[in-house]
């Protein structure tokens, strides 16, 4: 799970290189500053999988239907394996979170 874990963060620092990073406890946010404004990555691991949190990600199109969550703002994707974090439609829903929060995605 630990490589998984490294494997969840080298892709979020792929797509967002000029990121600010904060971490709080086993919780590593990425965003344009520290704390919750400017959010929109949360990267969490777990015994079972890896949480990509997506800030604003309710208001983000997934039509390959990978976010869960029911919150009014945020959701989240479950990475359980190399093979879910290899998906193409996760880097572009990733890259759609970023122009979201007027960020241009690198890679």
């Amino acid at each position: 799970m630990t490589d998984l874990v490294s494997r969840v963060h080298a892709l979020v620092r792929e797509l967002y290189p000029d990121a600010v990073i904060s971490v709080n406890g086993n919780f590593t946010g990425y965003g344009s500053t520290t704390g919750y404004k400017g959010l929109v990555f949360v990267v969490s691991p777990h015994k079972a999988h890896v949480t990509l949190g997506l800030a604003s990600g309710a208001s983000l199109p997934d039509p390959a239907g990978l976010m869960e969550g029911s919150g009014r703002v945020h959701r989240h994707v479950k990475i359980r394996t190399d093979t879910d974090l290899d998906r193409p439609e996760l880097r572009e829903l990733m890259r759609t979170a970023l122009i979201h929060q007027d960020v241009t995605p690198a890679g």
